[in-house]
């Protein structure tokens, strides 16, 4: 009994030795110092989201500091995006047949490029965020903590109503938060 408990805590001993994979590091090439955002264009028959996401995503990357944004000339990469896609989908429908809870997607195309090389570090044909709404006519409030998204991201204007116009607002913050960590946490795909 005891050469087991030995054995078990030695085998304990060891897993937490080893760790369990996790660092405190960054798996961004340390090459890369610095970064340019280009404005995202908008092939979406919305408008008025271009501009919040372009600035939501600097806005992480000066939040963050691991790279600093600069003007293009300057810049060791480059992301460029476009927004493809606005899409509302009804999720509840009152007595009447209509819709009283929306999912809301925006969905961009983004691609990360080495200046210097010109080689494509990551690219994403679809990347979306979304988020969730009750329409004012349902009665109910989609009031809830919504992370960050009020606290920096301007409202979008663009919508009829103030709940489209937040859930908008939200689902950008969320796309954007991909963006970012989809560029400074790059899981390695091949050994180079």
């Amino acid at each position: 009994m005891k050469a087991v408990a030995r054995a078990l805590s030695a085998l304990v001993l060891a897993a937490v030795a080893a760790g369990c994979g996790y660092t405190h590091e960054s798996s961004l090439d340390p090459q890369y110092q610095t970064i340019h955002v280009a404005a995202f264009y908008d092939q979406s028959r919305e408008y008025d989201l271009q501009a919040p996401l372009t600035n939501a995503v600097i806005r992480k990357f000066i939040t963050d500091s691991r790279l600093r944004v600069v003007d293009t000339a300057e810049a060791d990469l480059l992301l460029e995006g476009v927004i493809t896609n606005y899409r509302l989908k009804g999720l509840t429908f009152d007595a009447n047949d209509n819709a009283s809870q929306y999912l809301l997607v925006i969905s961009a195309g983004v691609r990360v490029t080495d200046q210097l090389s010109g080689k494509v570090l990551w690219e994403e044909q679809v990347m979306s965020g979304e988020t969730s709404f009750f329409t004012q006519a349902a009665g109910q409030t989609a009031d809830r903590l919504r992370g960050n998204a009020e606290t920096f991201l301007p409202a979008v204007r663009s919508f009829p109503s103030e709940e489209e116009n937040r859930a908008a607002s939200e689902a950008l913050e969320q796309l954007a938060s991909d963006i970012f960590y989809r560029t400074v946490e790059p899981w390695p795909l091949e050994k180079q």
